[in-house]
């Protein structure tokens, strides 16, 4: 029995983690153009930059002529106020379902670790509703053109979701959902 957590701890590193068997899949197609203009966020996964947002938590993106999206996150805050956070996107070659974001000072966008990965991995073919991820699973929104989604639809994506190895348990829902 002394030698049970040396057991169960071989036991966790021999059995094959869900989510590598279900790695995270970007969009095969994305068109920027319609992917461009304004989102409103219906769920998250915590994160420290969000932290402050308590309502009506968007994202809107831009078409550049330098092949470059822009990007502008803003929500309500707890005081009323606004917190808005500006970037920019590129996208990477050869996965059209792939951005990488940063949102630090063009003076540093030299610096490699400035840029994370900010991927659709789920697109509503009408372009009303997307999934953002990327492949580590720390970061996770559902957005949708409309600030509020139907409950049945809400509950379909996050089972996509976690067929994809998402672990949903701490997920923020900051926008109403509709009953049918």
């Amino acid at each position: 029995m002394r030698n049970l957590p040396a057991l169960l701890l071989l036991l966790a590193c021999l059995v094959p983690d869900a989510r590598a068997a279900n790695p995270v899949a970007s969009v095969p197609q994305l068109d920027i153009s319609r992917y461009a203009g304004q989102w409103h966020e219906i769920a998250h996964l915590p994160s420290s930059f969000q932290a402050k947002c308590t309502a009506d938590i968007t994202a809107t993106y831009t078409l550049r002529d330098d092949q470059h999206i822009g990007v502008r996150n803003a929500c309500r805050t707890a005081d009323g106020g606004t917190r808005v956070a500006e970037g920019l996107a590129r996208p990477v070659e050869g996965h059209p379902g792939r951005l990488e974001v940063r949102f630090v000072p063009d003076w540093l966008s030299w610096v490699p670790f400035v840029w994370t990965d900010y991927w659709v991995i789920d697109l509503d073919p009408g372009y009303t509703w997307v999934v953002i991820g990327e492949p580590d699973r720390d970061y996770f929104w559902i957005l949708s053109r409309e600030p509020v989604m139907d409950r049945l639809l809400f509950e379909q994506i996050k089972a996509r979701a976690i067929a994809m190895g998402y672990d949903l348990g701490l997920l923020v829902v900051t926008a109403p959902l509709r009953q049918e």
